[in-house]
């Protein structure tokens, strides 16, 4: 049956009739964007009015700006699933896109306006979408996923301490917040991500009639990895340098890769949609090995740090905004040549960007390169996926 309703609707009010819509492809511009400037900034091409460091700028741009929005779209796409309630859609999410837009903006233009406003509306957007998902979760007693909230709530707290470390001169792209940050999202990984790359194998394989099956969802031994995540985390916060934090992280990432290959994933090698989130999970205990290979003195700590940031991050975040918009828009969940070369685009942009900051020699040129493959990556989904956002759902046509 036709949804004549729908069906009527004008493209700005399907844009923001779902928290996936604008939110998946405002972050893909965004990350193009800041891609983009910070390419030129590196290579004297133009100067931008940012109140931080380049460097610092770069890091918050990508952790705090374009991850706040995959995360908001996420959120406001799953959790009425969630708990059953109607989700946000219209005015009130236009006016939260528009939050984001103004974070965005005035971070970028920082030199222009007092610190504190720059501060505020930055820490806004964050603000609403947390205190909406808090009241969302009461609403629906939906108590198992208020570990999100807490999450949501360190990844804000981290994006306000980079602020205030920029503020008093502090380089924040090494600073406290940015370790916040980056913990309280790869716990994010960790945790949803172990529940969707185990939910999404399951239900790929069993139409494939395999005999083998990801391990059950939050067995005892997911609860012993993700406490060792969490332990190792808390002591890269507060002991980034230690020996002890470096075999944390080296034992966390073990355990994590023992969790990952409980999921079945070498038998998804024909659907890149299902083998990119195996990927991106992988970045998950690579990166915490090398780091703490680099805390004990084995490779370059700080390049290691982007396997998580640019991996970890990057690689789940494009999987989940591939799959979701797919999903979420009727369309059949089968990858197109377009969409296996943006996985290969992230991927390869992951790599070189590790390999930069290991061989100084060529760091220009691969960091030049990199940031290229990250561009037609995240282009490449806004192209592709664009159209989606402005349409009906594939079955209501």
């Amino acid at each position: 049956m036709t949804d004549t309703t729908s069906q009527s609707r004008s493209p700005l009010a399907m844009f923001f009739s779902l928290g996936f819509r604008p939110f998946f492809l405002g972050a893909a511009l965004w990350a193009v964007l800041v891609m983009a400037l910070w390419l030129a900034q590196m290579f004297d091409v133009l100067a931008l009015p940012i109140g931080f460091d380049p460097v610092s700028w770069h890091a918050h741009a990508f952790l705090f700006g374009y991850l706040s929005a995959v995360i908001a779209g996420f959120l406001l796409t799953a959790v009425p699933n969630w708990t059953g309630r109607a989700a946000l859609s219209g005015a009130p999410l236009t006016a939260l896109f528009l939050l984001w837009i103004l974070g965005r903006l005035a971070v970028l233009t920082a030199m222009w306006w007092p610190a504190a406003l720059v501060i505020a509306l930055d820490l806004a957007f964050l603000a609403a979408v947390l205190i909406w998902l808090l009241r969302e979760i009461i609403a629906g007693q939906n108590w198992r996923n208020l570990i999100v909230v807490a999450m949501l709530l360190a990844f804000l707290g981290g994006n306000a301490v980079f602020h205030f470390e920029a503020a008093g001169g502090e380089y924040a792209a090494q600073g406290v917040g940015l370790r916040i940050g980056i913990s309280a999202a790869v716990m994010m990984v960790a945790v949803i991500g172990g529940r969707i790359v185990p939910a999404f194998t399951r239900n790929w394989l069993v139409k494939q009639g395999s005999a083998v099956l990801p391990a059950p969802v939050m067995a005892g031994f997911d609860k012993i990895a993700l406490l060792a995540l969490l332990v190792a985390m808390i002591s890269w916060l507060v002991a980034p340098y230690m020996a002890l934090t470096g075999g944390l992280l080296l034992l966390a990432g073990c355990l994590h890769l023992l969790r990952l290959g409980r999921w079945a994933g070498r038998l998804t090698l024909a659907e890149p949609l299902v083998v990119i989130l195996h990927l991106g999970y992988a970045f998950v205990p690579v990166g915490a090995v090398a780091i703490g290979l680099g805390i004990l003195g084995f490779g370059n700590g700080a390049a290691a740090q982007h396997l998580w940031m640019a991996g970890a991050l990057g690689v789940m975040t494009l999987a989940v905004m591939t799959r979701a918009s797919l999903g979420h828009s009727g369309r059949a969940l089968i990858s197109d040549p377009v969409t296996v070369g943006i996985y290969a685009a992230i991927v390869i942009s992951v790599i070189l960007r590790w390999l930069a900051g290991n061989w100084p020699e060529q760091q220009g040129i691969l960091h030049a390169v990199s940031g290229a493959v990250w561009i037609i990556a995240f282009g490449g989904f806004a192209l592709s996926y664009g159209a989606m956002m402005i349409r009906p759902k594939a079955d209501q046509s």
